[in-house]
């Protein structure tokens, strides 16, 4: 298989870590905006011989993503960028004749008039909307595999699969006890995102209801998440998975809560309150006159890459899917999950926990489509795939994942 991996940063360098040491790999064509980061990431790979190379790739010039598949002979994209850009790698990928596979979906819009009770555009529309001419070319476009959406997703259809014959709720619930040191604000992950996916209306799915959107942080819970994380106050935050999930999966009700933390919430309030989180360019003086820049961009330029702060890090991180519902007429209640602890990532890999925990979920995938154990046409969610392929192999890469009955 020859991959294009469109993003060096973080997730993307860890992504080349871990294709590193597969078989099914014949060729990574590492690409970003900034050649130097691409270089970076294959220089550091150890015995990697002429299977990867990096290139200079603007995400957003979809003609340009197109040439350099049929250039490098991709069979697959691989998207590491954030959400701004899937949809012009979406689109070249098809034009290409090429496989797609994603971790974060085409972005959302609010309603307009009603944005805390109906949903505008969703999360995924606008690639769904193209649903049909993937279809017509035989080509797979395999969206939200990282770890959430990815691996939750996987877990939901395992679950409905064979651990239950009724479902009344799917609820994916994301926690961890991460710290960083000598930062009293540094999130572990692309803020860029965050900012994105906690401040827009969380959505939540509910079968006689269909979607439907909240304020942001409602419905707060707390859960208490296995191997040591302990209880967690998780928030309804919008994500892939509340429009992924109900797709394939029969459940009365789907949710996504994530633990951020009074702080945290406090923290992304402010940014919103002040407008810092905003996307639109606003005119800033510089040096050679007025600039214009992007808010949120400022915001993520003044914090710490999250790619470089594993050495600072300590603690677990947490996925997981809750599942309720019944089996053989019996109530059941049961949390999959999967846990990394950032001492063990730096170590192996040296990629920080939360970033090498998306990565691993593509690669496994890829390997699934290079094998053939995993196949398909169209836009598919990974709950669209058998899941045990997909968590044996998961298991096999070193990291394996859990099963906790619930009361």
């Amino acid at each position: 298989m020859r991959v294009l991996l469109v993003g060096a940063g973080g997730v993307g360098t860890a992504v080349t870590r871990i294709a590193a040491r597969r078989d099914f790999l014949a060729h990574m064509v590492v690409a970003d905006y900034d050649l130097s980061r691409a270089e970076a990431a294959v220089t550091a790979l150890k015995e990697r011989g002429d299977r990867f190379s990096a290139r200079r790739l603007d995400a957003s010039d979809e003609d340009g993503v197109r040439r350099l598949l049929a250039e490098e002979r991709c069979d697959v994209l691989l998207n590491a960028t954030d959400p701004r850009f899937v949809m012009p790698l979406f689109r070249a990928a098809l034009a290409a004749g090429a496989h797609y596979v994603d971790m974060a979906m085409s972005l959302s819009a609010p309603h307009a008039e009603r944005p805390y009770e109906e949903c505008g555009v969703k999360l995924g529309d606008d690639q769904f909307a193209l649903a049909g001419r993937w279809a017509e070319s035989g080509r797979l476009a395999l969206v939200g595999m990282g770890v959430e959406p990815g691996l939750s997703d996987v877990f939901a259809r395992y679950a409905a699969d064979e651990l239950f014959d009724e479902i009344e709720e799917i609820g994916v619930r994301d926690g961890a006890n991460l710290t960083v040191e000598g930062y009293d604000f540094a999130p572990s992950f692309s803020i860029w995102t965050t900012i994105e996916e906690c401040l827009n209306p969380p959505v939540v799915y509910e079968k006689d209801r269909g979607w439907f959107t909240t304020a942001p942080f409602s419905e707060p819970e707390v859960f208490d998440f296995p191997e040591g994380i302990g209880p967690v106050e998780c928030v309804n935050v919008e994500h892939e998975e509340v429009l992924l999930i109900p797709r394939w999966v029969d459940a009365r009700r789907v949710t996504f809560k994530y633990g951020l933390g009074d702080d945290f919430i406090a923290k992304l309030k402010t940014l919103h309150e002040l407008g810092l989180d905003s996307t639109a360019k606003v005119g800033v003086p510089g040096e050679g006159g007025a600039v214009r820049v992007s808010p949120r961009d400022v915001v993520a330029a003044c914090l710490p890459d999250p790619a470089t702060l594993g050495d600072r890090m300590t603690g677990k991180t947490c996925a997981g899917t809750w599942v309720k519902g019944t089996k053989d007429g019996a109530p059941r209640e049961v949390y999959l999950y999967h846990v990394v602890d950032n001492r063990w990532s730096m170590d192996e890999y040296g990629s920080q926990a939360v970033v090498w925990q998306t990565a691993v979920n593509p690669v496994v995938a890829l390997e699934l489509l290079a094998t053939g154990a995993w196949s398909g046409k169209g836009v598919l969610g990974p709950e669209a795939l058998p899941p045990r392929p997909f968590l044996d192999l998961l298991t096999e890469y070193g990291t394996p994942w859990g099963l906790r009955e619930q009361g």
